[in-house]
């Protein structure tokens, strides 16, 4: 920090004495100072720097850039270059991946200036709000969007947003073969967007550690991303759209092979040490695989997205780079509170009086479980407020109290012995304990554990108000009790309970959802690619079923046509994306049994030898199945298809609706 100011003291001199300057990112960006106290440094290897920077634009924001010294920023340059013309390609073809891509510029050997995206946050920052493991939990993503998109309406929109950029990302990263893949290098935006930074390593240049690669995932896609595509921790039809999107984007690209080919070729001479030979190039022909079809092309895709959910590695690879910046982390950055979009203090506020913890109330939504409803008084008489808090949310105050206060300062719960009333100030009699214990015996979700932890609730918080000054009046209190948007939608009204089983609303045994396929005729060849199945039913016990298809080409007396695609694990929304009779794992639950490294692209379903008249007397029957182990397969749906119908001189394309016996509409 000391060599920091020192530095800063010398541009504010600079400025002194030349006025004002245009940065090197864009000679529109014209700045007349420095701020000092909005500069800062990052903790890589290079320690770049945040800077801020005055705008002469009186009613211009402070322009903020990082500069960064020891890193070769050409590379980073070339990147974002091939980046920038995958997504003009992309948007030339009518699909907008919404991709954000930024300034970046060399301005010597070793050094430049980057431009700051404002209003997004690193993955590490988003996933450490649930402590150092979070990481491996599927919650924090979607939980931050949740946070600074309250409305309904802008978190759907901003999980648009992720879905599109979060393919884009995947089908940029995969084919350039950017490594150092950690969660601080990859951002993402309060709208949605998310993106990648810090390109010192491309072309499959992996960073070793001994004999171990450390990117061991095609590219990073991990199940807390999954989690807000889904809108849980089962797939959903939006899944079906982002594998869709991955896929769809990558043939595009793969049209383009020679363009990316001889635009890096072009800078093999100019002395990018990781762009130097015919085997740099090889890897970015490898990865486009022009010999390929689209459909396997598509069947490729969608196995590296299986791998790259499987990957236990980049987890554990973002867990271990958590560690690694706990040291680092400076002594005056305060804890804050991972639902509250902005920090309150008592002088923004007003000092709060009173509380009280009114009532608990069943909730249904994100989760079903309780949620504990506090009246809060403020100084102002007319002044009161009602705040809806999770427990969760309660014992995140307490944890993040704890780091900033000795215990002795902390406010302790009592339990009220029997026959006491439940009035905080009937509490203050009896012996105090610690914060009301998350782990009960039974159901921890149940009534009696909602009331009996609101009583105790209710006596913590009043000590909490009542602590030493340091404490009552810190703003990490008065952040918690601040009405978030959900307490002001929510203001004067009680949510109506909902049967729990809403979801499945449909009669036992009846047969539903839908197939996606794709269906075409060549050379006397008929192609059938099973791509998503949605909206199938759960079993008889409530239980997701473990789906795979069937196929014969009717009529088959003896049943020589018949093919079946793999079996997809607990998931009433399964992917295959093959050609039916290919090996291996569909993706299912959270992730799959698929070993890492590059999955192998299995056969396609070729049904050869069919001439067109014969193809107008043949019926497809497709059958989907649930596995039963030792028990006989239940059939969830079926459908009969007559190719007669179909137009088959282009490919065919859509969803087909399950049911009983009888023949398909498209």
């Amino acid at each position: 920090q000391g060599i920091l100011r020192e530095g800063l003291e010398d541009v504010k001199q600079f400025f002194k004495a030349n006025g004002s300057c245009r940065l090197p990112l864009s000679p529109s960006l014209l700045v007349k100072g420095i701020v000092p106290r909005d500069c800062s440094y990052f903790n890589s290897n290079a320690v770049p720097l945040k800077l801020s920077f005055q705008n002469v634009d009186p009613l211009g924001e402070n322009i903020r850039v990082i500069f960064k010294c020891g890193d070769d920023l050409r590379q980073d340059m070339l990147t974002l270059q091939m980046i920038r013309i995958m997504n003009k390609i992309w948007v030339q073809e009518g699909l907008d991946m919404r991709m954000v891509i930024f300034r970046c510029f060399s301005t010597g050997r070793g050094r430049g200036m980057v431009e700051m995206i404002p209003n997004a946050e690193t993955l590490r920052k988003i996933q450490v709000e649930h402590g150092v493991t979070g990481s491996f939990k599927d919650r924090p993503l979607a939980d931050w969007l949740q946070k600074h998109n309250p409305e309904e309406d802008e978190y759907e929109k901003a999980v648009e947003n992720f879905i599109y950029s979060c393919a884009g990302c995947c089908v940029a990263t995969y084919v350039l073969g950017i490594c150092d893949r950690h969660n601080d290098n990859i951002m993402l935006k309060t709208t949605g967007h998310m993106f990648h930074i810090d390109f010192g390593r491309f072309l499959g240049h992996a960073q070793m550690f001994g004999n171990i690669k450390r990117d061991r995932a095609p590219f990073v896609f991990t199940s807390d991303m999954a989690y807000v595509i889904n809108g849980g921790d089962k797939p959903s039809s939006r899944f079906h759209d982002f594998v869709d999107l991955c896929c769809q984007a990558y043939n595009l690209i793969r049209k383009h092979t020679h363009l990316f080919l001889n635009l890096l070729g072009l800078m093999l001479s100019c002395g990018i040490p990781e762009l130097s030979d015919l085997e740099d190039l090889k890897y970015v022909y490898d990865a486009l695989r022009p010999q390929d079809s689209d459909a396997d092309a598509t069947t490729y895709f969608t196995r590296l997205i299986e791998s790259s959910l499987g990957s236990v590695a980049t987890k554990l690879n973002f867990f271990i780079h958590n560690l690694a910046q706990m040291k680092f982390t400076g002594s005056d950055a305060r804890p804050t509170l991972s639902f509250a979009p902005r920090t309150h203090t008592i002088k923004t506020s007003g000092r709060i009086r009173d509380v009280f913890l009114c009532r608990h109330e069943r909730v249904f939504n994100p989760s079903k479980g309780y949620t504990y409803v506090v009246k809060v008084q403020r100084e102002s008489p007319s002044e009161v407020a009602f705040v809806q808090r999770t427990f969760e949310e309660f014992q995140e105050l307490h944890n993040k109290l704890r780091l900033l206060f000795p215990s002795s300062l902390l406010p302790r719960y009592p339990r009220r012995p029997p026959g006491l009333p439940a009035t905080p100030r009937a509490l203050l009699s009896v012996c105090p304990r610690s914060f009301p214990s998350r782990f009960v015996i039974g159901r921890s979700r149940g009534e009696a554990v909602a009331e009996r932890r609101k009583e105790e609730l209710n006596g913590y918080i009043w000590h909490l108000i009542h602590a030493a000054p340091e404490v009552a009046e810190c703003d990490l209190i008065y952040t918690f009790f601040h009405p978030l948007p959900r307490d002001e939608k929510a203001a004067g009204t009680n949510p109506t309970p909902k049967p729990a089983d809403a979801t499945w609303a449909r009669p036992l045994g009846k047969v539903g959802g839908e197939v996606k396929l794709s269906i075409s005729y060549k050379n006397n060849k008929l192609f059938i690619m099973v791509m998503h199945i949605r909206g199938l039913p759960p079993l008889q016990d409530g239980n997701d079923p473990d789906p795979y298809v069937k196929t014969y080409l009717l009529p088959d007396p003896q049943k020589t046509t018949k093919r079946k695609t793999k079996v997809a694990r607990k998931t009433c929304n399964p992917t295959y994306n093959e050609m039916v009779g290919e090996l291996g794992m569909a993706l299912g639950g959270r992730g799959g049994a698929v070993a890492e490294g590059l999955p192998r692209s299995a056969p396609q379903l070729v049904y050869d030898g069919i001439p067109r008249g014969d193809l107008q007397q043949r019926e497809l029957r497709l059958s989907v199945l649930s596995e039963e182990g030792f028990w006989e397969n239940i059939l969830l749906g079926e459908v009969g298809i007559r190719l007669r119908d179909l137009d088959l001189a282009q490919e065919k394309m859509g969803w087909f609706a399950l049911g009983s016996r009888g023949h398909a509409t498209l």
